[in-house]
């Protein structure tokens, strides 16, 4: 028997759940298949968020023949063999799930049946077209974002399957509690279906089945934590981790470094990035900061983990509770914009080195009023190029509260 999942498939947009901002009225893909117009088109969205079942209904909807190909298993050989199919019948969906893991040169295999028609390509990624898809084949597809299942529409698709699966309709079913199952699909819609069928067959023998946290969590064991150290959660959790150092959340910013180390990220990559972080944004404002992630740093280059994670922790906690201040890093920034513009303004005169009489003859250094001979060890003078007088690069401003 297929799994819950498959049994309950939708086979009609109006059946899809928590897609509506691409499959609602007047919404692109409702637009694109009643005006039987169908672009080339690639999902972009994490795992059981329907992009299969939406390359399943496109197809159906326009009534051409579906195949489907898995990036992880098949290749150019596979991706010609479809073409020389629909070269003989017509046009086809190629449905193509993980075109991220298709290299160039397997990308490319596509272009020209993409370019003429005689495929519709639909390709299924979990990491950024941006990064992963080549921008030949990328400029001839439309990319659609789908988006992790809410609360609200993982509810609804439980409902869904209680209402429409025969076999679950031979039982009797209460769900008293749904918050673990929710929190344990991540957002996946396919997830939610498989704890949902397991509960059931633990506990169908009693005749009467009831779903509650506790029996949720006395099946789960371990809850494998969503991370990807290659792809787009590598750079969004990172991204959270270093905005909310920036805010000031040492409780974010622990939360979100506890989500790498338990995905196996690299500690010299975190500790790396609270070094720059310590530069970037705290600055003049604390620059014991940078003292305190060099220390980090080097202090987990040797140790290692698990103890490491006690050192991270101390770290971050300082860091997120620092006071802020990004002068520095806009200073810098600011120099390197008039070095653009201005990059070859000569060295005044008394400030350049004469190292020889003849560029003592020449006036090199006349004038160089030394700080050290006058009170206070400054003097009013002249430093910066003459087209450049006046300009100013660093401005003090006061640290955050």
């Amino acid at each position: 028997m297929p799994p819950l999942a498959e049994r309950i498939r939708p086979t009609h947009l109006d059946q899809i759940l928590g897609q509506e901002h691409v499959t609602g009225p007047g919404k692109p893909l409702r637009i694109w298949l009643e005006g039987k117009k169908m672009p080339s088109l690639i999902f972009w969205g994490p795992p059981g968020v329907g992009k299969t079942t939406l390359a399943r209904i496109i197809s159906q909807q326009l009534g051409l023949p579906f195949m489907h190909l898995s990036a992880i298993s098949a290749g150019v050989k596979e991706v010609r063999e479809c073409i020389e199919k629909a070269k003989e019948s017509g046009t086809i969906t190629l449905f193509l799930d993980e075109i991220h893991r298709f290299n160039k040169s397997q990308q490319d295999a596509l272009l020209g049946a993409v370019e003429s028609g005689l495929i519709i390509l639909i390709g299924a990624t979990t990491e950024n077209p941006s990064f992963e898809i080549n921008r030949a084949l990328l400029s001839r597809c439309q990319v659609l974002v789908l988006k992790e299942h809410t609360v609200q529409s993982l509810s609804a698709i439980l409902e869904q399957a209680l209402l429409l699966d025969p076999e679950l309709n031979r039982l009797e079913i209460e769900i008293q509690e749904k918050e673990a199952l929710i929190l344990h699909s991540g957002g996946d819609g396919r997830r939610i279906l498989n704890l949902l069928e397991m509960v059931v067959d633990a506990e169908k023998q009693n005749g009467k089945v009831t779903i509650s946290n506790s029996s949720i969590e006395s099946l789960i064991q371990n809850r494998t934590v969503a991370y990807d150290k290659t792809g787009e959660q590598h750079y969004d959790i990172i991204s959270a981790f270093i905005k909310s150092m920036r805010g000031s959340d040492p409780d974010a910013a622990l939360y979100w470094m506890a989500r790498m180390l338990a995905g196996g990220e690299d500690i010299l990559f975190i500790a790396r990035r609270m070094l720059v972080f310590a530069a970037e944004d705290i600055g003049l404002a604390n620059p014991n900061a940078l003292l305190l992630a060099q220390t980090c740093f080097q202090a987990c280059s040797v140790i290692g983990m698990p103890e490491s994670r006690i050192i991270l922790s101390e770290a971050v906690i300082y860091l997120a509770t620092s006071k802020k201040n990004n002068a520095a890093y806009v200073a810098i920034g600011k120099a390197q914009e008039m070095v653009n513009q201005f990059p070859d303004l000569p060295v005044p005169m008394h400030l350049r080195n004469a190292p020889s009489k003849l560029m003592k003859d020449l006036n090199y250094g006349k004038g160089y009023l030394y700080p050290h001979d006058f009170e206070g060890n400054w003097v009013q003078q002249q430093y910066m190029p003459d087209a450049l007088v006046g300009k100013i690069i660093y401005q003090p401003k006061p640290p955050s509260k």
